[in-house]
């Protein structure tokens, strides 16, 4: 039996259409027959926010981090023309028009066809991001773990 090929992707920006582009890589490696991982670290953690608020207990700062960053895929920004808000609007209706998947969409597409997606700890904890705050079913790790999967890996993107 062959060894499945490996594509590692960081993700460190939290905007929409960066995080857009790593999951349309990641969604059509995993199609190919790779074994993928992507790494949220720093502000890529943003897109596996959940939605809603989490009552979980934190120090100010960490409230603080809380509150300015994006909460969820439905709410990062452009790393180009966000004009206050509106571009990721504009953005997302082209997307609906061209039947596109959204962002939600493609992180579930991803968990089904077996992507990994793993948290940065060492983020989480200077961010005081908690467990209870990301989305369920994805994998909390160190960069040594990411390491590993980048080392056996064909492909290895930082986005």
């Amino acid at each position: 039996m062959t060894q499945k090929e490996k594509s590692t992707i960081v993700l460190f920006s939290g905007e929409l259409d960066k995080a857009i582009a790593a999951f349309i890589i990641a969604n059509g490696a995993a199609a190919y027959d790779h074994e993928v991982t992507i790494f949220f670290t720093f502000w890529g953690l943003n897109a596996l926010r959940k939605d809603e608020p989490v009552a979980v207990k934190k120090g100010f700062l960490e409230r603080m981090f809380g509150k300015m960053m994006p909460r969820g895929a439905n709410k990062l920004g452009l790393s180009k023309m966000n004009f206050a808000g509106m571009g990721p609007q504009m953005i997302k209706h082209v997307i609906k028009k061209h039947n596109a998947l959204s962002l939600p969409q493609l992180i579930v597409l991803a968990q089904e066809q077996g992507v990994k997606l793993v948290a940065c700890t060492m983020t989480m904890d200077l961010l005081g991001l908690q467990k209870e705050e990301l989305l369920d079913g994805i994998e909390y790790a160190g960069v040594a773990a990411y390491l590993g999967d980048a080392s056996e890996g064909k492909v290895n993107l930082f986005i």
